[in-house]
């Protein structure tokens, strides 16, 4: 494969970048919650179906336990694409992004109540401040923010939450030889889950969109779902310990970057302050993780484990 050649940093920088540029694509699209998470999943799944087509064709087929497993994880990632949305509009692209990344502490906390995973020493203290830095990020606790600071930051942690759980059903499934066919699987449910979630809550309405509307959600799907999976899944498998768990807090960072410059979203000092204090705990948690996950090898021996995110 063309992407085996290629320097897994800059696989890894390409696959964070894509990321960090889903939220404000879709807060430039203007479209509503349920819209946008519908479209994003639909016109993610022609290029996406192709890839699994031709990846069916060479390894066989998967088995229907896993399948089925991809499909539940799905129909949660299709809520958190809907929470997700919701939580843009009312806090902005980059500060929903931040958020998102409560799954970090909510995936550990899955595992240890499904499988009695332990979780790494430390993970309390790094979480509570995540919690601390989410509170902080969403403006709930600044004097000026309003009940749309307190429900997007709601929404924020939902999204967070149904994606963490998408990456434990996920991580339950598998490859199993199969990389292509698990993400299409779960991109079709997803799409049946935010048209159902979103057709109750927003509706839909891919007829209100213009040119640019589409074009921007189009750049999502495109992107966000297909182009990141194949670039992160690629890269973070060939990364060092430290650097893929640098490259975990890139998007979010690039995302308020983006949407300062591009979107004109300005933050208060308490809002970048929590911001920072997400990152910082994004970083301590996921080398937490790598490193108990991590066998005893001698050090040059050691590889990253990762998962695989669409």
């Amino acid at each position: 494969m063309l992407l085996r050649r290629i320097d897994p940093v800059l696989l890894a920088l390409a696959g964070a970048a894509c990321t960090s540029l889903s939220a404000p694509f879709v807060k430039a699209s203007g479209a509503d919650a349920g819209t946008a998470a519908f479209l994003r999943c639909a016109l993610a799944l022609p290029p996406l179906a192709l890839l699994a087509a031709a990846e069916l064709r060479s390894v066989g087929p998967r088995p229907r336990r896993f399948v089925l497993t991809d499909a539940a994880a799905g129909l949660l990632l299709g809520a958190d694409f809907v929470l997700w949305a919701a939580s843009i509009e009312l806090l902005g692209a980059g500060v929903a992004t931040v958020l998102l990344n409560v799954q970090i502490i909510v995936f550990p906390l899955l595992a240890r109540v499904a499988s009695g995973e332990r979780t790494p020493r430390g993970f309390g203290f790094a979480a509570a401040a995540m919690l601390a830095g989410l509170a902080l990020a969403s403006g709930a606790l600044a004097p000026s923010g309003g009940a749309d600071a307190v429900i997007g930051a709601l929404f924020g942690a939902g999204a967070g939450t149904a994606y963490a759980g998408y990456l434990f059903l996920s991580r339950l499934g598998g490859g199993k030889g199969h990389t292509a066919t698990p993400v299409c699987t779960s991109t079709a449910a997803a799409a049946v889950s935010a048209a159902t979630i979103g057709g109750l809550w927003t509706g839909l309405h891919p007829g209100a969109l213009d040119a640019s509307g589409w074009a921007w959600l189009t750049a999502v799907a495109l992107l966000g779902q297909v182009l990141t999976w194949l670039l992160v899944g690629a890269a973070l498998p060939r990364l060092a310990p430290g650097v893929g768990a640098a490259v975990m807090v890139l998007p979010p960072v690039m995302a308020l970057a983006v949407g300062a410059v591009f979107l004109g979203e300005r933050l208060s000092l308490l809002q970048l302050t929590g911001c920072a204090v997400v990152v910082a705990a994004v970083w301590a948690v996921e080398r937490m993780g790598r490193r108990s996950a991590a066998p005893r090898r001698a050090p040059r021996e050691r590889t990253a484990t990762a998962r695989q995110e669409p």
